[in-house]
């Protein structure tokens, strides 16, 4: 698969350790920025990282922060995301199994190195269940939509 991973100043390390780690899995990686431990506002990372799977060009992506609520909040804003914050391997697998989900947020000042490896992993290689997930799915599209038309 193909994997964009970005974040923010605070979770610059925890990138870096992750993009080696989804490479040693096998995985295409690209870094979404930022290039430096330097102050930055994190929905700008959130929102290229969005365009990329928007595009069409990644399949899954991961965004860091220090909590990972920011990255959460800005990701679900873009059309055609779905963003979760996952803080326990059970999160992981649900994000995928149940709600189809395409971005994983993590927060690098709330896990240690090895639970975000393992959430990780667990979030790329669980499956869709699709059947009445598919179904609550389209919902969910449904009020985007209608909101949309509010506007």
């Amino acid at each position: 698969m193909k994997i964009i991973i970005g974040s923010d100043h605070a979770a610059f390390d925890a990138k870096g350790m992750l993009l080696a780690f989804v490479r040693e899995l096998g995985h295409d990686v690209t870094d979404a920025g930022p290039d430096s431990k330097a102050s930055c506002d994190y929905p700008d990372f959130a929102a290229a990282l969005c365009a990329g799977i928007n595009d069409g060009s990644h399949d899954q992506g991961v965004l860091l922060c220090g909590t990972g609520i920011g990255m959460s909040i800005a990701a679900n804003k873009q059309r055609g995301i779905r963003a979760a914050l996952c803080r326990t391997i059970l999160d992981a697998r649900m994000a995928r199994a149940h709600n189809d989900a395409n971005v994983l947020c993590l927060g690098a000042r709330m896990l240690g190195d090895e639970l975000m490896k393992e959430i990780t992993r667990e979030f790329l290689e669980t499956g869709f269940e699709g059947g009445r997930h598919s179904r609550r799915l389209s919902k969910i599209e449904n009020l985007a939509q209608i909101e949309n038309l509010e506007e």
